[in-house]
């Protein structure tokens, strides 16, 4: 009996620098990264490619480093933003110079036979750098919101100019989220994306155009603190937005148009643009309720889509593991981000409780976008599913992620703990 206390003592002694820490989301993690290893396998069964076990590998080496950041204090982070931001930008610079080209885009550094992409860390940079800028201020004024943005602008252009207009995408789903949850006006944040919106309508419907124009004005004139000169910004800008988008939009070639709109209809170009989405919608219709079973999809085993193994690993689980399969992943990205929002609810600090919010907001968007688009709902963007698509990068920087918000977990009093 002793020695049976002894034993459950020494065991206690070995987790209790994690005692604090949130197992369901390790977890969860762990069992998306495990079931990513399959499905890949699953997708590789006729080619020569052995990523499957690859993807498992660095998965374990992205969950032991989490495990270790963890255990430190992320409080100290706030005093290195500058030298994160520095380096983040500084790889992505080296990009431009010594970086590899492939799929059409110049978006890799070779590193002694490992790909490093900058762009999938500086995701966790931006997280960083932008939650330290943002913890000490309770209310945000424009003036800081605009000095954030700006200092944003730098590795977001150089991560579009790439070009990666996916993690681009990412980086401004990142900034929504954390500007939401740090007090920034609301009214802000839709004016801060009212451009895009204007460009979007007006390629549309103009009568639609105009009335977002004059509803732009309204809320620059409610939300902004000069709103004359607010008011006759926000119309301007959203007026020339849309011209310029219009303008933009004509001198396109037909396939560029096809690209950005082909997920509307894809039948209109079934062999190029649209030939993705159709492969992936089948593969997935085919599975229906139970799948066809592991390693048995037709779609998946005689390699009718691309890059299966990476952006569209979904399609995989949709027609191997159906839609029985499909929910048990989305129930499991539910967990991940319902104990992101615990732990930004129970934080000690706003530091802490911004980046549980900034890592909750890459892979929330993430997880909708990718899904979005193997369904046919969402353009082909280039984003990966997390934990599941392979991508040594792509998966180190989720693990990254998720050690930072373990950090602020592990570090909570226990008396705010909510379970």
């Amino acid at each position: 009996m002793l020695q049976r206390i002894q034993s459950r003592n020494r065991w206690k002694s070995i987790f209790k620098p994690w005692e604090e820490s949130d197992p369901w989301l390790f977890i969860a993690c762990i069992g998306l990264t495990i079931l990513g290893g399959i499905m890949i396998r699953s997708v590789e069964m006729n080619q020569a490619s052995i990523d499957w076990w690859r993807h498992w590998v660095t998965g374990a080496v992205g969950l032991s480093i989490a495990i270790v950041i963890s255990r430190c204090r992320y409080e100290i982070l706030i005093q290195w933003k500058w030298p994160i931001y520095i380096a983040i930008n500084l790889s992505l610079i080296a990009v431009r110079f010594i970086g590899t080209t492939g799929l059409g885009a110049q978006r890799w550094i070779n590193i002694g036979g490992f790909y490093l992409q900058p762009s999938e860390f500086a995701k966790v940079g931006m997280i960083i750098t932008l939650a330290a800028l943002l913890h000490d201020k309770t209310v945000p004024t424009v003036r800081d919101m605009l000095k954030m943005l700006a200092i944003m602008a730098l590795p977001w252009g150089l991560i579009f100019a790439e070009p990666n207009l996916g993690t681009s995408l990412v980086f401004g789903a990142i900034t929504m989220g954390m500007f939401y949850w740090g007090n920034v006006n609301p009214g802000w944040l839709i004016l801060l994306f009212s451009p895009l919106i204007s460009v979007l309508l007006n390629n549309l419907s103009t009568p639609i155009w105009v009335a977002w124009v004059v509803v732009a004005g309204i809320i620059a004139w409610r939300s902004l603190p000069w709103p004359w000169f607010g008011t006759f910004a926000a119309v301007v800008v959203n007026v020339v937005s849309g011209h310029v988008g219009h303008l933009f939009w004509g001198v396109l070639q037909d396939y560029q148009k096809m690209r950005l709109t082909g997920f509307l209809n894809p039948e209109k170009d079934p062999l190029g643009s649209g030939y993705h989405l159709i492969q992936s919608r089948i593969a997935i219709g085919a599975g229906e309720l139970k799948g066809r079973g592991l390693f048995h999809g037709t779609q998946t085993q005689l390699n009718f889509i691309p890059e299966q193994h990476t952006d569209f690993i979904f399609s995989a689980i949709g027609e191997e593991l159906g839609f029985i399969g499909c929910i048990c992943v989305l129930v499991t990205f539910w967990i991940i981000c319902f104990r992101l929002v615990v732990i930004a609810q129970t934080a000690n600090d706003n530091f802490g409780s911004l980046l549980a919010i900034g890592v909750l907001s890459m892979l929330i968007f993430q997880v909708f976008v990718n899904i979005g688009m193997n369904i046919g709902l969402a353009p082909v963007t280039g984003i990966p599913l997390p934990f599941l698509s392979y991508g040594n990068a792509s998966l180190l920087s989720n693990f990254l992620a998720l050690g930072l918000v373990e950090s602020v977990a592990n570090q909570r009093q226990r008396k705010k703990r909510w379970n």
